[in-house]
C-alpha cells in the first residue's frame, strides 16, 4: 500500500489555525497572481510592436507556476483534484532564440491551458481571495475584541463602537470581549469551510479545458485497452500451463493406469484392484486442480453469491483477523464484481505479507453510483506506492474509470479506498457485518 501526505484541513485547534495561516497564504498570494496576469496582458497588448511577441511567453510561465502552485495547494489541503493543462510551448534554444520566441508566444495564443490560467487571474483577486479573507477577517477582527479593547477601551474615549456594542463601561467591555470570542470561534469554524469552497472555486476555473481531458481520456483508453490485452494473455498463457502442467498431466497417467490394470485384471486382479484405487485418486486430484484453476478464474461464490460472501470467503482463507462491513444494493455488474473481488485480494494479500497487522477492517459499499472499498490495517504503514501487487490494482481498475487512494504514513495505518464507477442491478439495499 502507498504512501501519501496528508495536509488536508485538519481538526481542533491546532488545525483550525493551520487553516486560518493557509487562508492568509492565499490572500497574500493573490497579490502575485494579479501581477502575473498584469504582465500577461501587457505582454498581449505590447504584441502589435513585436516586443509582446519576446514578453509573452516569461510571463505565461510564471503565470503557470503560480496556477500549478494552487492546484498544488488545493489538492494537499482539501483532497481537491485539478487536472493540470497540457504544458506550456517549450523555451526556444540558440541560435533562433529570437525567432524561437515569436514561435512560443503564436503557439501560446492558440493554446486553451494559457487563456484557463489568465481567465483564472483576473478573476481569483475578486473572488477567490476575498473568499479566503472572511475567516480571516473574522479572527483579526476578533482578537482585537478579546485582547485590545480590554486594555484600550478607557483611553479611545466616548464613540467607541466594537460591532454594535459601545464600549464605555467596564460590562460593555466584558460583552465586547465575549463578543470577540465569538467572531474567533466563528473564523476557526469558518476557514476548512472556506478552503474547500475556494479549491472547488479553483477547479472550476483552473481545471484542464474539455479539449485536453478528452485528448487525454482518449490516451487513457488507449493505454487500458493494452494493458487489458496484455492482461489477458498473460491469463490464458497461465491457464495453459497450469492445465498442461497439472489437470492434464493427472489425466494422461490417469489413462496410462487403466490400461495397466485392464491388463491385469484377468491375471492379477489383487494388482488390477490397487491400480483401480489409484485411479480414483488420480481423477480427484485432477478435479482438485480443476477447481482451483476455475476459482482463480471466477471464484463460483463470486458467481453465485455476489462481491460480499466472496470477500468473506476471502477472509476465512486470510490468517489475519478480518473485519468486514458490506452494505451492497443487490449485486453489481459481474465485471465490477470480479475487478473488487481481485483488487481486495491484492490489497489483503498485501497487509498480509507487509503490514505486521493482526486484523484488517474491509468496508464495502455503494453510494453515488459507485462502489467503494476501504481496506484499513494498523500496521507500520511507510509502503511503496510503486509496488507490482498496487499496479496491477490500478491495472484492473483502469478499464471501469476506477480509482485507488493509499494513505500509508510512518507507523501506520495504512488505508486503501479504491472506487469503481457502477450501477447496482436493485434498488434495495442489503447491509451485512461480522468478523471472519
Amino acid at each position: 500500500m502507498a504512501q501519501a501526505a496528508d495536509t488536508r484541513p485538519g481538526t481542533g485547534l491546532r488545525g483550525a489555525l493551520a487553516d486560518i495561516g493557509r487562508c492568509q497564504l492565499l490572500s497574500l498570494a493573490a497579490l502575485a497572481v494579479c501581477g502575473a496576469g498584469s504582465l500577461v496582458v501587457g505582454a498581449l497588448l505590447l504584441l502589435p510592436v513585436g516586443i509582446g511577441f519576446l514578453l509573452l511567453p516569461p510571463a505565461a510561465a510564471a503565470l503557470r507556476r503560480i496556477s500549478d502552485r494552487y492546484r498544488d495547494w488545493a489538492a494537499r489541503w482539501t483532497a481537491t483534484a485539478i487536472s493540470p493543462p497540457q504544458p506550456l510551448p517549450p523555451r526556444p534554444t540558440p541560435p533562433d532564440r529570437i525567432a524561437g520566441r515569436h514561435r512560443q508566444a503564436r503557439a501560446l495564443l492558440g493554446d486553451d491551458g494559457f487563456w484557463h490560467d489568465l481567465r483564472w487571474a483576473w478573476a481569483e483577486p475578486w473572488t477567490g481571495a476575498l473568499l479566503a479573507v472572511a475567516p480571516l477577517a473574522l479572527v483579526e477582527y476578533g482578537l482585537f475584541g478579546a485582547a485590545v479593547q480590554p486594555f484600550v477601551w478607557r483611553l479611545l474615549g466616548d464613540g467607541n463602537w466594537y460591532a454594535f456594542i459601545l464600549v464605555d463601561s467596564t460590562p460593555a467591555m466584558l460583552a465586547a470581549l465575549l463578543l470577540g470570542l465569538a467572531f474567533i470561534a466563528a473564523g476557526l469554524r469558518l476557514a476548512p469551510a472556506t478552503l474547500r469552497l475556494h479549491a472547488r472555486w479553483s477547479r472550476r476555473l483552473l481545471a484542464a479545458p474539455h479539449t485536453t481531458e478528452l485528448t487525454r481520456r482518449i490516451e487513457h483508453l488507449a493505454g487500458s485497452r493494452a494493458d487489458i490485452l496484455d492482461v489477458q494473455a498473460a491469463e490464458l498463457r497461465r491457464i495453459e500451463r497450469d492445465l498442461h502442467d497439472g489437470a492434464q498431466a493427472r489425466l494422461v497417467a490417469l489413462g496410462m493406469t487403466l490400461d495397466e490394470a485392464t491388463r491385469l485384471l484377468d491375471r492379477d486382479p489383487p494388482a488390477a484392484r490397487a491400480l483401480l484405487h489409484e485411479v480414483r485418486a488420480t481423477s480427484q486430484r485432477a478435479l482438485q486442480d480443476l477447481r482451483e484453476l476455475v476459482h482463480g478464474v471466477l471464484p463460483p461464490v463470486l458467481a453465485d453469491r455476489g462481491l460480499g460472501d466472496a470477500v468473506r470467503s476471502l477472509a476465512l482463507d486470510s490468517h489475519l483477523d478480518v473485519h468486514i462491513e458490506a452494505a451492497l444494493p443487490g449485486r453489481l455488474p459481474a465485471a465490477v464484481e470480479s475487478a473488487g473481488y481481485f483488487a481486495v485480494a491484492e490489497l489483503l494479500a498485501n497487509a498480509a505479507k507487509h503490514s505486521g497487522a493482526p486484523e484488517v477492517h474491509i468496508r464495502l459499499g455503494h453510494t453515488d453510483g459507485a462502489l467503494r472499498v476501504t481496506v484499513t490495517d494498523q500496521g507500520r504503514g511507510g509502503a511503496d506506492p510503486d509496488g507490482s501487487g498496487l499496479q496491477g490494482v490500478r491495472r484492473r481498475l483502469d478499464p471501469f474509470d476506477g480509482t485507488l487512494v493509499l494513505h500509508s504514513p510512518p507507523g501506520g495505518p495504512t488505508t486503501a479506498t479504491l472506487e469503481i464507477p457502477c450501477a447496482s442491478s436493485s434498488p434495495k439495499t442489503s447491509s451485512s457485518s461480522g468478523t471472519d
